[in-house]
């Protein structure tokens, strides 16, 4: 990108405001909005220095644009950087990148940039969160997970050998850029990832949502710009409406978790080699047949969510959802229980949770084991 390039007017972006305890920020979504990097860094950091936060292979794509960006705007940038991938979540890759900005003698008057997906911005936020007591956070996300889903409403963290994203914080950003331009480097099955979170949206606040992301599906996989980029307002609004309601998940912020019981213990399972979106796809259609078995969840609804998951090419069962007994406990690790007890999403159909079971339901230990029994034939 020029410099000319970067001082253009955007022709369109949408702004999406998410109140938080800190405030209010923006999530800005539209083609070249990355242009405006320098001007939320310059807010964000007096002394006009920010870390960089990258995974490599995000950075061999967008690391020069970004800090070059940057630094033709007088922003001194410090890039710290991590190996791709899930496995790289832990409290010891928060510590190195931790001690990268100490090293740099960055102070309390800088900021940090994160650029990545999911992983880069739940790791880059926790370093935000906890360094020096807390720096301001700009997310950047480059994958349609990250605009969609995990750059909105503030949760940061890092896996434990124990399950996912059980030690963290939450920290709001400062202000989230969602260009869509960046997904243009990803794959077919990398943007089908991120769509697993915009299903979920839609299973849980919006029939018509829903309905619309299974007849655009093909699109959205090709990545056909008005499609993606009104997928990505869309579900940004549905997130920031819950998550400025409820920041802290003390109430109706839990029904952003469908899926994500199941899906978290899949993870753990696999050892994180099963991707993010690939395991709420399926815990999606798991969680709806469970609460069926149940009685909440109206018959049906499993299948119309397996044929959201479907229409995007995501897949619908995996083997542990066979073995019931490794499952129930690995969903017992879940950040989600209580007690020992896991507390699950209860959806009443497509569109719509049952509010009248409250934002969560517990199913105690053998009631799970039982319903997971009940429904296993239907996942081989």
């Amino acid at each position: 990108m020029s410099p000319s390039d970067e001082a253009r007017v955007l022709i369109r972006c949408t702004d999406v405001p998410v109140r938080s305890s800190l405030g209010q920020y923006a999530v800005r979504v539209g083609a070249g909005v990355r242009g405006r990097l320098p001007a939320a860094v310059e807010a964000a950091a007096p002394a006009g220095r920010c870390a960089l936060i990258s995974d490599r292979t995000v950075a061999g794509l967008w690391c020069k644009e970004v800090a070059g960006i940057l630094g033709r705007n007088g922003v001194d940038v410090i890039e710290a950087l991590f190996p791709a991938g899930e496995a790289s979540k832990t409290r010891e890759t928060w510590a190195r990148l931790t001690d990268m900005l100490l090293d740099a003698e960055l102070g309390r008057d800088c900021c940090v940039v994160s650029l990545g997906g999911g992983v880069v911005g739940d790791l880059a936020g926790f370093v935000a969160a906890t360094f020096l007591r807390g720096v301001p956070l700009v997310q950047v996300p480059t994958t349609t997970l990250a605009m969609i889903d995990a750059s909105v409403g503030g949760k940061t963290g890092v896996d434990h050998p124990a399950g996912k994203n059980l030690v963290g914080a939450f920290h709001a950003p400062a202000e989230v850029l969602a260009d869509p331009d960046f997904l243009d480097t990803l794959d077919i099955g990398r943007r089908a990832e991120g769509y697993a979170e915009a299903v979920k949206h839609g299973v849980i606040l919006d029939a018509a949502y829903a309905e619309w992301l299974g007849a655009n599906a093909r699109e959205l996989l090709d990545g056909d710009a008005a499609a993606v980029e009104h997928a990505v307002v869309r579900s940004v609004r549905h997130k920031a409406q819950v998550v400025s309601d409820d920041e802290f998940e003390g109430g109706r912020r839990k029904i952003l978790n469908f899926g994500h019981t199941v899906a978290h213990a899949l993870e753990l399972g696999s050892g994180y080699s099963l991707p993010h979106g690939h395991a709420v796809a399926v815990g999606m259609v798991a969680e709806a047949r469970i609460g069926e078995a149940l009685g909440w969840t109206a018959a049906g609804t499993a299948e119309a969510i397996r044929g959201l998951v479907r229409a995007f090419d995501l897949p619908e069962s995996h083997p542990l959802m066979g073995r019931v007994h490794r499952l129930a406990g690995l969903m017992i690790t879940d950040k989600k229980t209580r007690r020992g007890i896991v507390h699950m999403v209860p959806l009443r159909e497509v569109g719509r949770t049952a509010d009248r079971l409250g934002s969560s339901v517990p199913i105690p230990g053998d009631e799970l084991l039982s319903v997971l029994k009940h429904i296993s034939s239907s996942f081989v």
